[in-house]
């Protein structure tokens, strides 16, 4: 089943009043968040108060991810433990490296008897993990590694390579699409990493359509105003859902069943095409279902 992931906004778990409202938010998903957003003094707290959170429910179709400490901090087997516990929909897991790094949160998870519906995202923030993308993928085939995908974070990839951060992104765009691929080609989801000059509108906007374009199913975000355009952006435009329905209903009728393209106003389309419109079609009905 297509699951929309337009827009994942992180939440503060310290913060109380921010996990009472991402109940209300028109997100497709919330980050509760253990790591960057929560001092080392307040981790215990924010352990607490997502616990707290996740088992009152309430957050109606969003999908729930718990954002843990990453594995060379003092903080993740507690935090690992109390998601497991907690049942989200999965875990984030900051600065996976290697499958090494995956095997040491499945093993964890198998330790405690997380419930095996709990999925394992990994969040891509080390030039190790851009290099061996494709390995790190590759273990989603072993079904006790639980990944389901990806959120690229460019602000630790810049950090640790050195590479700026840029208007339009031009220098990490071999990064992107080496990430894109390795996902697509085991299957896997990959959000996009959030914006950080909140108030550009423009620039955000103009990123969330470079996003999309790379290939990235949605965006993390890490303020509330980011929605709206972030969730129209990552929505099928009406036209293009309609181009798919026509595409479908034209390889549905009896004279096209053995053909593998036809002529459709002026256009020739193959059997290809006819695969992404279902999947444009998917996501728009998703989305549909999520109001």
């Amino acid at each position: 089943m297509i699951r929309p992931r337009r827009s994942l906004l992180f939440m503060p778990g310290s913060n109380a009043r921010a996990l009472e409202k991402a109940r209300n938010l028109p997100v497709d998903g919330v980050i509760l968040d253990l790591e960057d957003a929560v001092a080392p003094d307040a981790k215990a707290v924010a352990r607490d108060q997502i616990a707290q959170a996740v088992a009152a429910r309430g957050f109606g179709k969003r999908e729930v991810l718990i954002r843990i400490n990453a594995l060379d901090t003092p903080w993740w087997i507690d935090d690992l433990n109390m998601a497991g516990k907690a049942r989200p929909d999965g875990v984030l897991v900051p600065k996976i490296s290697s499958v090494a790094d995956l095997t040491a949160i499945a093993d964890r998870l198998s330790d405690i008897n997380a419930d095996q519906s709990i999925r394992v995202w990994a969040m891509i923030e080390t030039a190790r993990a851009v290099l061996d993308a494709e390995g790190i993928a590759a273990a989603s085939r072993d079904s006790e590694m639980r990944l389901a995908g990806f959120v690229f974070g460019p602000y630790d990839i810049s950090r640790e390579t050195r590479i700026r951060m840029k208007p339009g992104r031009a220098e990490m765009i071999p990064m992107i699409t080496h990430c894109v691929l390795a996902t697509r080609a085991h299957g896997l989801e990959i959000l996009d990493g959030p914006y950080g000059d909140i108030a550009n509108v423009d620039g955000f906007a103009a990123e969330c359509a470079q996003g999309r374009d790379l290939g990235f199913d949605g965006k993390t975000l890490i303020h509330p105003s980011h929605i709206a355009a972030c969730n129209a952006i990552f929505t099928p435009p009406a036209e293009e859902v309609e181009l798919a329905r026509k595409i479908i209903a034209a390889f549905e009728k009896p004279e096209n069943a053995s053909r593998g393209a036809i002529q459709l106003d002026g256009r020739m389309v193959e059997r290809l095409h006819a695969d992404m419109a279902r999947r444009t079609i998917a996501i728009a009905d998703a989305i549909a279902a999520m109001a």
